[in-house]
Parts: structure tokens; C-alpha cells; sequence
């Protein structure tokens, strides 16, 4: 089993600071950190920087833009290929594990796992519950629905109303290979004919879905931009709040006081104007939508950070393009944030809210070993997808010289 060495370096470490150390892998793990180090493969990384594999909680693997009129114009598999190039574009950017939040099916996630194609370990939710009427419901006024996570034999449809279909929805999801369920508890902004200051599925139905995900040993996130929906979703359990759009201080306080994640996903509202600009059909009123609530979206985060809320990094990369994931840490810097802050959302409190900190998050000796090699300051976000030269996930070099 080949032992690499990568000496030279300057590690930077959301748990070991900032070190100038040498590191070994063998086989998929970190074996050593330290000086002086031996291995039978050196590669050289002098001047440049080490750091973990990087998070991005909540992408849509699947889709690709947010032109409804393109998409129903697009065949279904299609969709597919065109994820094997989202992939490659979110490791591009040295994110190796991903929870995707809606699209990806098993047979994707394993395509991967197996080797098939590169691209980063999944946790996936498959489609988003959705109340009739929901930020998930495809309904449009016309009558013809167009929904970007069409239901087919592996992806399951994402409508549940009451308890009991609810609880069925959930032993439908995990069957098909969910790994998390995700849940719309509040309308959205692509969703035209809901509010996002709408509260979605009652504390009794939330219960139920807690619940019944709890039996099979998994979480559950939400969107939620709603007050009442965020709110909802932590007195149910919910592990982690995406988006968070209209958080008030009770918000805060529950999302303290249940040591629940904020998954803000800033980059989402500009995304859909920048979407706009290309020439994307997006309905009136969503655009209306995300332009209202860009302003309110950042003093929200800003409250949660000045509170001290964990905070996981997330995009909704489709809505804005794969491989801008990285443009995410920026705002959050910009929005109240430290640099050291927002690098351990995408790194060690990224892995702790997908409860896999035990292999992932950090460099040090015994976890799995995703690695990024970058010219670039890993702490200024601005240039660092442009210094990337390699990236490693569990032992493997997905991006540079082979």
C-alpha cells in the first residue's frame, strides 16, 4: 500500500491551526502528521497549502439551471449526464462531500461510491416533502405542473398531506435509499404561488415526519424561510434549517437551545437574478421574491452569527452554477462572519451536522483522507478555487496530475 507524502507545506486546519507540517496518507486514511515524515510516493508542496476536503450541505446534484421553460423542454434522462458534469465542477472547487438536497437518486450516489464516475460522497434526500400547495408542489395556474424533481422509479413523488400520508412519505423515502429527508415548511421564492413568509405543514404532521425518520435512524432538514416554519421544524426536531430567510429571535433562541444548524445558502436569492440576466424564464413572482428578501436574508445571518448559531455552509448550487459553490464563504464573510468561522462551517461543523466528524472535517491522524492542495490562502475566498491543484477524497487523486 503506497504511503504519500506530502511535505513542504502549510497546513490549515479548522481543529490543528495553522501548521508547517508534513502529512502522510496510506491506503484511505491520514496516517501521520508531523516532521521529518517518510513516504513512498513525495509530493512536493512547497509554498503551497494544505486543508480537509470541503462541505457544500445542501446542492441539487441533479439539476443543472433554473429555466423551467428549458427544463420541461429537457428529456428526463438527460438530466443525468449532465449531473456528471455538476459533479466534477463541485470537486473542482475542493469540495468533497456534499449533502444534496433534492434530485440525486441511489443509483447516482452509488455510480459514485463505486467509482463509476468522480464525484463527491452524497448524503441524499431525494425529493423535498412538499404540502399540496407547497414550496415543492409543481402546480402552476395553467394546470400543467412542471417539477423539477419528476417522480420515477427510484425518485418518489414529494406530495404528502396529514400524518398518516406523511409517515408513509417518510418509509417511502428511506426506502428508496434517503439518507436524510427534507421537508419544505414554508413556501419559497421558484415556488410562484406560495409566500416565503408562510408557515407550510402543521406541528402535528412535523411530529409525525420527525418521528418516523428518527425510527429509521436518520435526520431531517428543512427548508424553511418562514418565522413559524423555522420555528416549527426545531420544536419538531428538525437537525438543521436551510435557508432561515425570516429568523426572529425566538428563531435564535431555539435553534440555540436545540443545538440545531443554519444552513443559509446566501448565494441562493442572487442566483436567481443572475439567472434572470442570462435570459433564464423564471416566473414574475419569483423574481419579485428574491429580490425582496436578499437584504432581509443577510441581517438574518448576521443576527445568527452574533449569537453564536452553528452554521454549516450551503449554496443550492444549481440555482446559482456548480463550481461557484466557493463565492458562498465570501458573503458569509462579508455578512458578519470571521474567515476562520466560515471555513470551519465548511469543514468541521459541516461534518458534525451530517454526523460524520468522526472521518471527515479535519486533518488529522486517523480520518479519512480528503485533501485539497492550493496555492492560494485557503483564508481568503476570494482567489481560492483559482489556486486549487489537487484534490484527494478517502486516498484518491480526483483533481491533478495522475
Amino acid at each position: 500500500m503506497t504511503r504519500y507524502l506530502f511535505h513542504g507545506g502549510t497546513l490549515v486546519d479548522p481543529i490543528l491551526g495553522r501548521i508547517e507540517n508534513d502529512l502522510v496518507i496510506e491506503g484511505d486514511r491520514i496516517v501521520e502528521v508531523g516532521t521529518g515524515l517518510d513516504g513512498d510516493e513525495a509530493i512536493d508542496c512547497t509554498g503551497k497549502y494544505l486543508i480537509p476536503g470541503l462541505f457544500d450541505c445542501h446542492v441539487h446534484l441533479a439539476y443543472t439551471h433554473v429555466d423551467l421553460w428549458k427544463h420541461i423542454h429537457t428529456p428526463l434522462s438527460y438530466n443525468f449526464y449532465l449531473a456528471i458534469g455538476n459533479m466534477a465542477r463541485t470537486i473542482e472547487c475542493g469540495i468533497t462531500t456534499v449533502r444534496d438536497a433534492g434530485g440525486a437518486d441511489l443509483g447516482m450516489k452509488e455510480a459514485v461510491q463505486d467509482g463509476l464516475i468522480p464525484g463527491p460522497r452524497m448524503q441524499i434526500s431525494l425529493v423535498m416533502m412538499s404540502q399540496t400547495g407547497g414550496h415543492g408542489d409543481g402546480w402552476n395556474p395553467s394546470g400543467i405542473p412542471i417539477n423539477l424533481a419528476a417522480p420515477y422509479p427510484g425518485r418518489p413523488d414529494n406530495i404528502a398531506d396529514g400524518p398518516d400520508e406523511v409517515r408513509a412519505k417518510v418509509r417511502e423515502l428511506v426506502r428508496a435509499g434517503a439518507d436524510v429527508i427534507k421537508v419544505a415548511t414554508s413556501g419559497g421564492v421558484l415556488s410562484p404561488r406560495d409566500d416565503p413568509r408562510h408557515a407550510h405543514y402543521s406541528p402535528e404532521e412535523l411530529d409525525v415526519l420527525v418521528a418516523e425518520a428518527r425510527s429509521a435512524g436518520i435526520w431531517v432538514m428543512a427548508h424553511a424561510q418562514a418565522a413559524d416554519g423555522i420555528k416549527n421544524a426545531l420544536r419538531a426536531g428538525i437537525r438543521s434549517i436551510d435557508h432561515g430567510i425570516y429568523l426572529d429571535d425566538e428563531a435564535i433562541g431555539l435553534l440555540l437551545e436545540r443545538g440545531a444548524y443554519l444552513v443559509p445558502t446566501l448565494l441562493a436569492p442572487t442566483g436567481v437574478e443572475k439567472a434572470v440576466a442570462a435570459g433564464a424564464q423564471i416566473a414574475e413572482a419569483s423574481i419579485r421574491k428574491a429580490a425582496e428578501l436578499v437584504e432581509i436574508h443577510r441581517e438574518s445571518f448576521r443576527k445568527a452569527v452574533e449569537a453564536g448559531v452553528n452554521i454549516a455552509m450551503g449554496t443550492d448550487s444549481a440555482v446559482t452554477p456548480h463550481g461557484t459553490n466557493l463565492e458562498e464563504l465570501s458573503l458569509m464573510v462579508e455578512n458578519g462572519q470571521t474567515a476562520e468561522q466560515a471555513f470551519a462551517s465548511a469543514t468541521i461543523n459541516a461534518a458534525t451536522l451530517m454526523g460524520l466528524e468522526e472521518d471527515l472535517g479535519s486533518l488529522e491522524p486517523g480520518k479519512l483522507a480528503d485533501l485539497v492542495v492550493t496555492t492560494s490562502d485557503p483564508l481568503v475566498f476570494d482567489g481560492l478555487k483559482d489556486g486549487i491543484q489537487e484534490v484527494w477524497k478517502a486516498g484518491s487523486r480526483l483533481v491533478g496530475p495522475t
